[in-house]
């Protein structure tokens, strides 16, 4: 699943095991709780993180890459498509600013899983390229 957001309250994304979840607006306390799967980018206009409101057991907090950047911004023109939302309205218009202005949120464990299955991904294509 993929989800837009224009707030969350306490317990945001507890237990989240897979998809990809955008919050525009503020976050509660505990966020990320058990957070083993998916990836969460959060909007943060004021370059101000409260570490106290993750839960920190579990994830890590990243920048996100280009490629993330560019998942983020056509969710958001999806969101603003379909719901017409004047928050995601004025991210766009800036886009070049506010794309700077997202935290990823990743699970550790699942971070290590992507990388193996990437490696095992390049192992393979090795293979192939060597028997070919």
């Amino acid at each position: 699943a993929k989800a837009v957001i224009e707030g969350i309250g306490d317990h945001g994304c507890e237990y989240m095991t897979g998809g990809i979840a955008v919050i525009l607006g503020k976050i509660g306390r505990n966020f990320a709780a058990g957070m083993s799967g998916g990836i969460a980018y959060i909007f943060n206009p004021e370059d101000k993180i409260d570490h106290n409101n993750f839960n920190m057991e579990m994830i890590e907090l990243e920048e996100p890459s280009a490629e993330d950047k560019a998942e983020v911004k056509e969710l958001i023109e999806k969101h603003k498509a379909y719901t017409d939302s004047e928050l995601a309205t004025e991210i766009l218009e800036n886009w070049e600013e506010n794309a700077g202005k997202f935290i990823k949120v990743m699970p550790t464990e699942y971070k290590k899983a992507l990388k193996l299955l990437e490696e095992e991904k390049l192992r393979n294509a090795e293979v192939e390229l060597k028997t070919a």
